[in-house]
């Protein structure tokens, strides 16, 4: 029986942290965006990965601080695992700009952040940080040097790292025993529930399920105790991994329950993923007669946030400049350039102009920060445009 089965061809897509100098650049590299399911491992994956080199270099350009969200999030789960772990030593695995590590000084703190633009601000708020990919290799190394560590963290970054089995090993490996890896992504669950196929793009080699986790983890030493389930990034799982044979940490009931509620909803089953293969096919009609529309009555609409994953969306959906006029956003990697793929034009963030009645929300996942921020824009009767979990304005 077929262990890899594709279920959806989404088209070919840009690298979409390549933000462009140029509206029309010569050779810019596109990749086929294809979907698998394992029926063994329970996993979804791209079919094929891109090179790492070529995603994550000294061009990086998310800034995972640039979100107020995001600050408050990793400011309160420090607080929370200094007081439930009490940790002497912390690795973060994709420390980016340190948003969540600094809230560690004065105990052993690391991060690994291969982006070396991303290592050098870590570097200079005295952050000891490997500019290199993780491996089993480098695990070897670190604790050689720093010795095994009491918590392990990574957000937004293991669905990255195409070699699993490799990865978990090298995390098993770098823990103490009663040690805890902490891993934070978004949540398969969430994304079929909400047709958000933008979670898909050439970063995101996985999108987990615990089904999945559990099967690939258990076999290299590592076991699910705890899950929490987050709103951020459209929904995440905070999933809590202690040793195999750690038998001082207790098992918390939240993790049968959440296999149940993944099995109910069928995603050990092939028919769920032809499903959702449907409604993205769907989501995408719909989505194109909506800018149609209002484009017939020659309104101007802006992206509001051009983030990593409206790029799945825009390339997808064809979504170019004839539509969309420019993107607005906060980061200064990206101003002043153009989108992967699509060439539309990004300018910089100093509110919505009173000439716009319509915004795509790149950023959707940030949406209830969005709409506090752009109360005035609401007001006066403006609209803002999205796909998840259906196509509409709101």
């Amino acid at each position: 029986m077929q262990k890899k089965i594709n279920f959806i061809d989404l088209g070919k897509h840009p690298i979409t942290n390549n933000f462009l100098n140029f509206s029309n650049p010569k050779n810019e590299f596109f990749y086929n965006l294809k979907l698998i399911f394992n029926s063994e491992t329970k996993l979804v994956s791209l079919a094929k990965f891109v090179s790492p080199k070529k995603m994550f270099n000294e061009k990086y350009a998310h800034r995972a601080s640039a979100s107020k969200t995001m600050q408050v999030a990793y400011t309160k789960l420090a607080k929370l695992i200094k007081k439930e772990y009490k940790p002497e030593s912390i690795l973060e695995i994709g420390s980016n700009d340190g948003v969540f590590i600094k809230h560690f000084k004065g105990i052993n703190n690391l991060g690994v952040e291969p982006c070396k633009n991303l290592a050098l601000i870590t570097k200079k708020m005295g952050i000891k940080t490997y500019d290199d990919f993780w491996t089993y290799k480098l695990s070897k190394k670190i604790i050689k040097k720093h010795k095994r560590f009491d918590v392990i963290y990574s957000a937004n970054t293991i669905s990255h790292i195409h070699n699993l089995d490799e990865t978990f090993r090298a995390i098993n490996n770098s823990l103490n025993d009663n040690g805890v890896f902490i891993l934070e992504d978004p949540s398969l669950f969430e994304v079929i529930k909400n047709t958000s196929y933008d979670q898909f793009y050439d970063e995101h080699a996985y999108v987990f399920s615990i089904t999945a986790l559990k099967n690939i983890t258990e076999k290299l030493g590592l076991k699910i105790f705890k899950i929490e389930q987050l709103e951020t990034h459209g929904g995440s799982n905070r999933v809590y991994f202690k040793k195999l044979h750690n038998n001082k940490i207790k098992i918390s009931n939240i993790v049968s329950r959440q296999l149940k509620n993944e099995e109910k909803l069928g995603i050990n089953d092939l028919k769920i993923y032809k499903k959702f293969a449907k409604n993205i096919r769907k989501s995408k009609k719909n989505l194109i007669k909506i800018f149609k529309q209002i484009k017939k009555n020659n309104e101007l609409i802006i992206g509001y946030g051009a983030t990593y994953k409206s790029s799945t969306v825009l390339n997808y959906c064809k979504l170019t400049s004839k539509y969309i006029d420019y993107f607005l956003d906060t980061t200064p990697t990206k101003v002043g350039k153009f989108t992967p793929g699509t060439h539309i034009p990004i300018l910089k963030y100093n509110g919505i102009p009173d000439n716009v009645n319509f915004a795509f929300l790149g950023a959707w996942n940030f949406k209830s920060e969005i709409f506090k921020k752009e109360k005035k824009f609401i007001k006066r009767g403006g609209k803002f445009i999205t796909h998840v979990p259906y196509p509409k304005l709101i």
